[in-house]
Parts: structure tokens; C-alpha cells; sequence
């Protein structure tokens, strides 16, 4: 059994977490670590756990063999240097303290995107945890990077549940404005635009194009759905650049390319990525959707640590989505 701990366990991705840990057939959760709620149930805090477990959080680790960190960005360096962690136990963070700068003290964080960095992901003692536009939107133009097709600007329209903004409460997060309400936030200036660029790179294309990426708040809870485009120079016939996104992926259990028009619903609650491609005026259009707490952060973190302990990737994560 892998023993687990989570540190900052009370948000939206650790409930998450626990949610999956809990009916994953080789962990056991030896800690949740919150120093405010110390001794508290954790389903007094994540109510959807009420008669799943009876853990209490606690304000220290005992011996894990792999920490999650789910706290908010910038407190993950804070996090390993106050407290000592052993050499041999894993990492892996959630947030975005070593998706761009991955060397901290003696440890070196590989950046966690299972379908690009599936063979480093196994060998790794650290991951950084893919953040969740990110994910939706690398996934999509992976096959493209690959044959260097990015060679002008990319468009990206997407549009993400209030669970993305975390769960301390704000004036954009609140119901009254949320409800029968969308907004733009952060046009051209996400941060998740630089870890993008380095896949893509990474992923095979010559030179960064510009992405222009406006994400967008929804009036829904989970779930991300993108719309991405760029130009096509058709030096690949349309059926044959859909065959290869189909083949690229082959070897990825959570991602698949529907011939259909795609709708998030049917991947939210999922550790799934739909894509769906068409070509128009010259254009590449992909729709790309994914759950931002499951395939966006929880899931994919799991999807890591199943990969770094030599198990199945896709142990615990055969979760069933609704349509309806």
C-alpha cells in the first residue's frame, strides 16, 4: 500500500483527492494536514464524505511515501522548507510553484502532463501538477506541436466553472454574481500561459506562436471547455490530421477524440479529455473539455503518482461522468 498525506486539505482539490484516494485500491491515507482545523472530521469539511471515512485532519505528517500539496500557489516552497520531509518520500504539487521553475533545494520537479512526459513521470521523485487550462489546452494542440504545425498565432476562448477559483470566497465567486453570469479575467496575461508554451516546445514545434488566450468565468461549478483555432496549411489532409490526433493518443486511456460535436458534461466527474476537431476557412477548429478539479488537478495527480509507483495509470480514475 502506498501511504499518503495531503497538506492544505481543506480546499476543492484536496476533497477531490480524497475523494478518489479513498477508493483507490493500493492507498491508504495515513494524514490530511490542516493546521486550522487540526482534529476536525474531514467530512464535516467535504460533506460528500459524510460516512466514507472517519479521518480527522491533523497537523502533521507521520512517514508517507508521497505528499500531495494542495495549497495555494506560492505556499508549496514555503511548505518544504518549514517542514522536513524525507528524502525518499514523493511529491507532488498541485499548484504552481515548479511548473516553470522546477529545481527547489535537491529536488527537481517533472512537469506532470502523463501524455508528453509519460516516461520521465515513472522515473520522477517530484512532479508539478499541469495546471487545469493548461491541461485542456495542451492537450488539444500536443498532436499539432508534434508535426510543428503552431506556426501562427493560436486563438483560445475558454470558459471555467467556479471551483477554478478556489474555495475562500470573493467577489467573483459569489453566488449573486456568478449566477446567469460570464466575464472575462486575465485576457492575453494567464499565468498558465507560460507552462503552454514550454510543452508545446518540448512537445516537438520549432518556435512559440503567440496564444491568445482569453479565459472566461462560467455560470457553472466544475468543468472547463475550450475553443481553440489556428490556421491550416492543409499539408496533411483533414482526415488524415484527425487519424493522426487519434493515433497520438492512442496509448492515453483518458483521451479521446469524438467524431461528434462534444459537450462538458460528459466529462465532468471524469479523468477524461474530449477533443473534437473540424476544419473551416482555412482554420483548424478543436473543442477541448475536461473536469478542472479531475483531469484538471485531482485526477491527474493521481494519474502521476499511479504512474511514479510503477501501478496502472488509470488505477482509481474509471469514474463514471453524468450526460444528464
Amino acid at each position: 500500500m502506498i501511504n499518503v498525506s495531503i497538506a492544505g486539505g481543506t480546499g476543492y482539490t484536496a476533497g477531490e483527492l480524497l475523494r478518489i484516494l479513498l477508493r483507490h485500491p493500493e492507498v491508504n491515507i495515513e494524514s490530511v494536514i490542516s493546521t486550522t482545523s487540526a482534529g476536525t472530521p474531514v467530512a464535516e469539511m467535504h460533506r460528500d464524505l459524510l460516512g466514507e471515512t472517519d479521518l480527522l485532519f491533523s497537523d502533521r505528517f507521520i512517514n508517507p511515501d508521497v505528499i500531495f500539496l494542495c495549497l495555494g500557489h506560492g505556499l508549496s516552497r514555503a511548505f518544504l522548507q518549514e517542514n522536513e520531509i524525507p528524502e525518499n518520500c514523493r511529491v507532488i504539487d498541485l499548484g504552481n510553484d515548479f511548473r516553470n521553475e522546477p529545481i527547489f533545494g535537491n529536488r527537481e520537479f517533472v512537469f506532470g502532463l502523463c501524455e508528453l512526459n509519460r516516461e520521465q513521470i515513472c522515473r520522477a521523485g517530484n512532479v508539478a501538477n499541469p495546471g487545469c487550462f493548461a491541461t485542456t489546452i495542451m492537450l488539444a494542440l500536443l498532436p499539432l506541436a508534434a508535426k510543428n504545425l503552431l506556426q501562427d498565432e493560436v486563438h483560445v476562448h475558454a470558459i471555467t466553472g467556479s471551483t477554478g477559483a478556489g474555495k475562500k470566497p470573493g467577489a467573483t465567486t459569489h453566488f449573486s454574481y456568478r449566477d446567469n453570469n460570464i466575464s472575462v479575467y486575465k485576457p492575453f496575461t494567464h499565468q498558465h500561459l507560460e507552462e503552454i508554451g514550454h510543452t508545446l516546445l518540448a512537445a516537438g514545434n520549432d518556435q512559440l506562436p503567440q496564444i491568445n488566450f482569453v479565459p472566461m468565468r462560467g455560470d457553472f461549478t466544475r468543468g472547463i471547455f475550450a475553443s481553440i483555432y489556428t490556421k491550416w496549411d492543409g499539408s496533411l489532409s483533414e482526415a488524415d490530421m484527425v487519424r493522426f490526433y487519434k493515433e497520438y493518443y492512442q496509448s492515453s486511456p483518458f483521451v479521446f477524440v469524438s467524431d461528434e460535436p462534444i459537450s462538458l458534461k460528459e466529462v465532468v466527474n471524469t479523468n477524461k479529455c474530449l477533443l473534437h476537431i473540424e476544419f473551416h476557412n482555412g482554420y483548424i477548429h478543436i473543442t477541448s473539455i475536461t473536469d478542472n478539479l479531475v483531469k484538471g488537478a485531482s485526477g491527474q495527480a493521481v494519474q502521476n503518482m499511479n504512474l511514479m509507483f510503477g501501478l496502472d495509470e488509470t488505477t482509481g480514475l474509471r469514474l463514471k461522468g453524468n450526460a444528464f
